[in-house]
């Protein structure tokens, strides 16, 4: 037994079995309609934000940076994953290597930390704007955005690089078939012969913490939005605009704890269930994200509408 224990890492030919979604394998082609779908959806329409951010010189305001920092971690959260998905699901590739195993595990988990980062650095940005309009500028300069840019990614490192680590020098001696269409952290850890209750209390506690802190800061900045908006002829087109934001928020949390706790402790909750949520709650708001933080605020539509316009006229 004490020769079948030895560190994964060490062993440059070791690779990792995907299942997909667990008991849905026998409908392949209809769960990669339904992703491939999404992801072409979220690769145009956060291309498009990118694309018209970076050509247009006027879209260089704060709010205009946080939603290409958005669109960015956008397209790499379901780069991450959703192409090797659809290899699962249409092509039979299940085995992925055990390197890139852990570089999509890294990606996954740090793109959504930075998500969350983004989102709370949005909500701060609107509460600045309606309720310190004269100091907007003055406040979010272009220091002040790269430092908080820099925060963002900096968090999502201090917090993945501990947990990478803790995995990858688990003992691998079990089963390589990780019972997810993903390498997500939990599912793999459940494979060493070592006890991984460390790297499950670090990521509860970690993703606890980090979500915890960003929504109680997002719920104030928003609260404080709204208390400054009413009463004000403005007050229907800030409760319009927080209340499509808050909707994205949440479709995005919510499911994230659901997915998180679920995984740790909800042993009552079939995998099929556990592993579907994981898959949407990282695919679905991508998808949304352009639409309600992009084109829906005016100078992007603008954007847009004039490139496709001059476009044409060129054409």
């Amino acid at each position: 037994m004490a020769s079948d224990l030895f560190n994964c890492r060490n062993s440059s030919s070791s690779s990792f079995i995907l299942v997909g979604v667990p008991s849905l394998e026998a409908f392949p082609t209809c769960l990669g309609i339904l992703f491939c779908s999404g992801y072409i959806i979220t690769l145009v329409g956060n291309g498009v934000v990118l694309l018209v951010i970076g050509l247009d010189n006027s879209l260089r305001d704060p709010n205009h940076c946080f939603l290409g920092m958005l669109a960015i971690i956008d397209v790499v959260m379901a780069t991450s994953i959703v192409p090797k998905m659809l290899s699962v699901f249409w092509l039979n590739s299940a085995e992925i290597g055990y390197m890139a195993c852990f570089v999509q595990m890294f990606l996954v988990h740090s793109t959504t930390s930075e998500e969350s980062g983004v989102l709370l650095a949005m909500a701060v940005d609107r509460y600045i704007a309606i309720c310190h309009p004269l100091r907007y500028r003055a406040i979010l300069n272009r220091q002040t955005i790269a430092q908080i840019g820099l925060a963002i990614v900096v968090r999502a490192l201090l917090f993945m690089v501990p947990l990478t680590g803790m995995v990858t020098n688990l003992p691998c001696c079990r089963s390589r078939v990780v019972p997810h269409s993903y390498c997500e952290h939990m599912a793999v850890a459940k494979l060493a012969c070592a006890d991984p209750r460390p790297s499950r209390l670090y990521s509860v506690a970690g993703s606890s913490l980090i979500v915890g802190m960003d929504m109680a800061f997002i719920a104030v900045s928003y609260g404080m939005i709204l208390k400054t908006a009413l009463g004000k002829k403005s007050c229907w087109k800030a409760f319009s605009t927080c209340g499509c934001h808050i909707c994205v928020v949440l479709l995005y949390y919510i499911p994230g704890i659901v997915s998180i706790y679920a995984q740790q402790f909800g042993s009552g909750v079939s995998v099929q269930a556990r592993v579907l949520l994981a898959d949407l709650y990282l695919t679905f708001p991508t998808m949304l994200n352009p639409i309600v933080y992009s084109m829906r605020t005016k100078q992007i539509r603008q954007a847009v509408l004039k490139m496709l316009f001059s476009r044409k006229v060129h054409d």
